[in-house]
């Protein structure tokens, strides 16, 4: 997962993440913070929370611009700022 810590989002992402991870033991979730411009540029980030499975974006939103900002997700209960753990659970399962 990348983020930065101006979005409060990342946490939350960070929880429904770990959840997942205990009934999986074979998966690894790691963090990395973004911390200037330059290190969104240079790793095309768009957005915090960005959750990445084998170094592909699982949410992928082309049309968002790269930089620090915080990031939207379109949720059944409309826009949030990370995926449902149901959302989660399903794009680790297709990736």
């Amino acid at each position: 997962m990348q983020y930065f810590d101006g979005c409060p989002n990342w946490t939350i992402a960070a929880e429904r993440l770990a959840s997942i991870a205990q009934t999986h033991p074979a998966m690894t979730v790691t963090h990395r913070l973004v911390e200037t411009p330059e290190d969104a540029e240079a790793i095309g980030f768009r957005g915090s929370p960005s959750i990445l499975v084998n170094g592909t974006d699982v949410f992928p939103d082309p049309s968002a611009p790269v930089g620090l900002a915080c990031r939207i997700y379109v949720t059944p209960d409309g826009f949030a700022g990370a995926p449902t753990l149901e959302q989660l659970q399903a794009a680790i399962r297709a990736s």
